[in-house]
């Protein structure tokens, strides 16, 4: 009885101690986890850099897992579990370790990209399909160590790829196409992500992203264009923010053929500066101008030149202008004649 009794004890303790090894790790990993993650983000609100923001942002959720695992493992190491268990149990962390740290890396580069590619003029701006290039090339070599580690050599691997990506390619040649031509499109930097667009077959709008397959438009009526990337490289495209964003506003107008041509222009430039200066979206420092151009039927015709910081700008700056023009041309005494056709009947009644 006093035997039996022993050995059941002695089983218990050996079972409790690596579940007892197993609670005070993780638990230890979560109190340093609170202590230096509270510390580095106290410090990290005194810097301007946003990389350590960054690397706390995506190491934060895996410590916890991290933690985990290293409990695991040495509760593990202390068992008394058959050999062969335990080095699968240690391969299975292994894997899991690499993979979580693939993920976050994954997750900072992205991350990485979207803050700071922005910053600089390089030659691949900020869009879905870089971040995701960036995520694929590091989950690629992760998925490589990982079978490294395992003992499979990679070499045939990369061999069979190398053969099997041909057939693919064939398979694939749309998508494919697709995504070099999104390639093209960044690399060119002639459409870039919020760059106002009109396309060969009259949509226009703000661009939004380039994927992997689409070009997203984002229309003003609040509708969105989705544009092969092939097609938007071979189609004939007007940027309205290349150069850049500012571009000329025309405004055609026409006065009585009675009109002071002087007083008409200088009245009209006076309301068009008055725009520039108050409307939002106007080019302040920006000289209006006018330029007469056509005798007209019933009016002499001209076109006036004004300025707004953007495509969409040009609607408020042409409601404004049109409305204070109305307003001083009837206080200045200048006259916008109605369209005006003349008959003649004797003629008409001859050519009978």
């Amino acid at each position: 009885m006093d035997q039996g009794l022993s050995d059941f004890l002695r089983q218990a303790s050996a079972q409790s101690i690596p579940l007892l090894i197993f609670l005070v790790i993780f638990i230890a990993g979560l109190i340093v986890r609170k202590v230096i993650f509270a510390r580095l983000s106290r410090w990290a609100t005194h810097t301007k850099s946003e990389i350590d923001d960054v690397i706390i942002a995506a190491t934060r959720g895996p410590f916890i897992l991290w933690c985990l695992m290293l409990g695991l493992y040495f509760a593990l190491e202390s068992s008394v579990m058959p050999e062969a268990f335990v080095r699968t149990i240690d391969r299975v962390l292994l894997i899991l370790g690499i993979l979580s740290v693939t993920i976050v890396l994954a997750n900072m580069s992205s991350k990485f990209i979207a803050q700071f590619a922005g910053k600089f003029d390089t030659a691949f701006p900020v869009t879905s399909l870089t971040r995701n290039i960036s995520r694929i090339i590091i989950f690629c070599v992760g998925i490589l160590v990982i079978l490294n580690s395992l003992g499979i050599s990679i070499t045939p691997i990369l061999a069979t790829l190398g053969v099997g990506g041909l057939a693919v390619a064939l398979g694939l040649q749309d998508t494919l196409s697709n995504l070099f031509a999104g390639f093209h499109v960044i690399a060119s930097r002639q459409i870039r992500v919020g760059d106002y667009v009109r396309l060969e077959s009259g949509e226009e709008g703000y661009v939004t992203d380039v994927g992997w397959r689409m070009t997203k438009v984002h229309m003003l009526p609040n509708n969105m264009v989705l544009v092969p990337n092939e097609k938007l490289a071979k189609s004939i495209v007007i940027n309205y923010s290349l150069p850049d964003t500012e571009m000329a506003v025309l405004v055609n107008l026409g006065v009585h053929y009675g009109s002071d041509l002087k007083k008409v222009e200088r009245v009209t430039c006076e309301v068009a500066q008055e725009v520039m200066k108050e409307v939002a979206g106007g080019v302040p420092e920006f000289e209006p101008f006018i330029r007469y151009h056509t005798f007209g039927d019933f009016n002499i015709q001209f076109t006036v030149i004004l300025r707004a910081k953007e495509f969409v700008a040009q609607y408020l700056i042409k409601h404004e202008f049109v409305k204070r023009l109305h307003e001083r041309y009837a206080k200045e005494g200048i006259v916008i004649p109605y369209p005006i056709w003349a008959i003649n009947y004797r003629q008409e009644k001859e050519g009978a």
